[in-house]
């Protein structure tokens, strides 16, 4: 017999958000690779401008999916990693990014012209 299971829509709505924003499954995907990443190196990484992931990274960190690290340091150095619950995200989204990557031999050949090919595993 199907019981019905009711569902608060609220949190889903606030990790929709999250997730609808164009970087950031790629930046979670990449921060879960390399465990920690300085912003510059994640920048030059995925070819994001700074500011899209200056942006991408606050909310990530305001969701408490990643966390930022200052150092005190000239220049400035901001290290950025996944929290426990940003790694438990990525796991979440990996079967999407395979699924996308494979799409129309995504895996194997470039989609388009200059594409810029991210690692996912």
């Amino acid at each position: 017999m199907h019981q019905d299971t009711e569902l608060c829509s609220c949190p889903v709505k606030g990790i929709i958000d999250v997730v609808s924003k164009k970087w950031t499954l790629l930046i979670v995907n990449s921060l879960g690779i390399h465990g920690t990443l300085r912003f510059k190196d994640l920048s030059k990484l995925l070819g994001v401008n700074p500011k899209t992931l200056s942006d991408t990274l606050k909310v990530l960190v305001e969701q408490k999916l990643a966390v930022r690290v200052p150092y005190n340091t000239i220049p400035p150095k901001v290290e950025y990693s996944l929290s426990s619950d940003g790694y438990e995200f990525r796991e979440a989204i990996l079967p999407l990014l395979m699924w996308a990557a494979g799409r129309d031999g995504g895996i194997q050949e470039p989609c388009v012209p200059g594409c810029k090919r991210h690692k996912i595993l």
